[in-house]
């Protein structure tokens, strides 16, 4: 049996090298990359509270994602959505094959597809055929029985693979003219390297977010962060969507492409900017974003 014991900094190690794991079974679960991030933060919240010392955990990594997959499951509730209850019937006799062409069916899936199916079948088919794990590890994940993990799996796979088989036709979010206006401006002065200004739009005690590294809070220290970014030339700023919500996109125009490499996004009251949060160093929660562009 893998029993470990997992202090503060074992436990932030083991969160370390799982993270984009973890981040894409929370995106796919909430439909959002954005949202699975604030799921992720949740479970190291909630891990560090359930560790005591040198408390031992049996199969640490298992114990972690079933931590995910309750604070996914409690942030399904928070945002009231409709969960369909699948009766538990006798599913032992359906076969589970490795099933290799359901697998690269669940990888390639957007989010907005795993959202049409219910909590169960999501959880299932996102566990077993995106992130590899047995049937049995997928029952200790989620405390379902092997019968209505069967189920799920079953019915999850033929619900994404008609929806597979129609075509997505997604209307392009748009922005409020006064959001795009602050925005633009925001990235404007950016992109001219006029941080001074930039300085100007932020409020006193502005919070910030800088993901998978640090956080600050206070104009004085993030002031340093607009530093950081005077002193590298490897970003350029572009207005755009990620999984509909306005986002400023970080490219690399070094690269010779728009390929993005990070997204900020900027919440704003009063007229000053009072929060932002920086993907820049997070590369895994663009793995399954929904990115587009505002046509300048």
């Amino acid at each position: 049996m893998n029993t470990a014991k997992l202090d503060r900094g074992a436990l932030e190690a083991m969160l370390g090298s799982l993270r984009p794991k973890l981040h894409r079974y929370c995106a796919r679960m909430a439909g959002s990359v954005i949202d699975g991030e604030d799921i992720v933060q949740e479970t190291l919240v909630k891990a560090l509270q359930a560790i005591d010392g040198d408390a031992s955990v049996e199969r640490p990594e298992q114990w972690l994602f079933r931590i995910a997959h309750n604070a996914a499951q409690d942030h399904l509730r928070r945002r009231q959505r409709e969960q369909a209850r699948m009766s538990e019937t006798d599913m032992t006799t359906i076969e589970d094959p490795s099933a290799s062409a359901d697998a690269r069916l669940a990888t390639a899936a957007s989010l907005r597809s795993f959202m049409q199916l219910a909590t169960a079948q999501r959880s299932a088919v996102i566990l077993v055929d995106v992130l590899g794990l047995s049937l049995h590890e997928t029952c200790e994940v989620s405390g379902a029985t092997l019968a209505a993990t069967k189920a799920a799996l079953h019915r999850g796979r033929a619900q994404l693979r008609l929806l597979a088989a129609q075509d997505e036709q997604t209307p392009a979010p748009k922005l409020d003219a006064d959001d795009e206006r602050r925005l633009r401006r925001y990235v404007d002065l950016f992109n001219g390297r006029d941080f001074d200004a930039v300085r100007a739009l932020i409020a006193e005690d502005i919070q910030l977010e800088v993901v998978n590294r640090t956080r600050m809070r206070g104009k004085a220290q993030v002031s340093n962060y607009f530093g950081n970014y005077d002193r590298v030339s490897d970003w350029a700023l572009s207005l755009g969507f990620v999984d509909g919500r306005a986002a400023i996109l970080i490219r690399n125009p070094q690269a010779g492409d728009d390929a993005v490499r990070g997204f900020m996004l900027v919440d704003w009251q009063d007229g000053k900017v009072s929060h932002i949060r920086d993907f820049r160093y997070a590369p895994y929660c663009l793995a399954d974003a929904d990115i587009r562009f505002i046509d300048e």
